[in-house]
């Protein structure tokens, strides 16, 4: 068998990505009820206000914990695309290079290598794929979009994939 040529592609990190990027790895919509947290401290610090000899200051404490609660839930994806956007990463240049060692991420800031052993699952979508990764005990997941990729090179990973024994 001939050893097949790197895929290499370059995008740029830019509010597009991060965006995709979320939404695509988002685990935040799978809990049942995100808000449940939130209601719970407001009714909390409302019972504590209202029928307790508790400091009222402590009492809207736990009121207004609820409503941050709430809040950051609401708005949990502008805030984390801004922080991607405000990280000195944010604008660079990522080249990807697939080859048959595994996925090397390369940019001015930051290198990261998946080997083709380390990676434990990959979730594919319209977009994008999802790749999950556990090196020296500690797991995480990258995110590859479909539009930097090519098609060879989008096969070549799931046979890569496939094709690597599992622990």
């Amino acid at each position: 068998m001939t050893a097949q040529a790197p895929f290499v592609s370059t995008f740029i990190l830019d509010k597009a990505h991060f965006n995709e990027c979320y939404i695509q790895t988002n685990t935040v919509k799978n809990k049942p009820n995100p808000y449940f947290k939130s209601a719970v401290l407001m009714i909390f610090g409302l019972c504590l206000l209202l029928f307790s000899s508790v400091n009222t200051y402590a009492s809207w404490f736990v009121v207004a914990l609820g409503v941050l609660e709430a809040v950051s839930h609401y708005y949990h994806q502008p805030w984390w695309v801004i922080r991607q956007m405000l990280s000195k990463a944010s604008n660079s240049e990522v080249t990807v290079t697939i080859d048959e060692q595994g996925i090397l991420s390369e940019s001015f800031y930051h290198q990261g290598k998946i080997r083709w052993g380390d990676i434990t699952d990959i979730a594919e979508s319209e977009v994008g794929l999802v790749i999950h990764f556990t090196i020296e005990k500690s797991s995480g997941k990258n995110y590859l979009s479909k539009s930097c990729l090519s098609s060879d090179a989008q096969a070549f990973i799931r046979d890569k994939f496939q094709a690597e024994p599992k622990d």
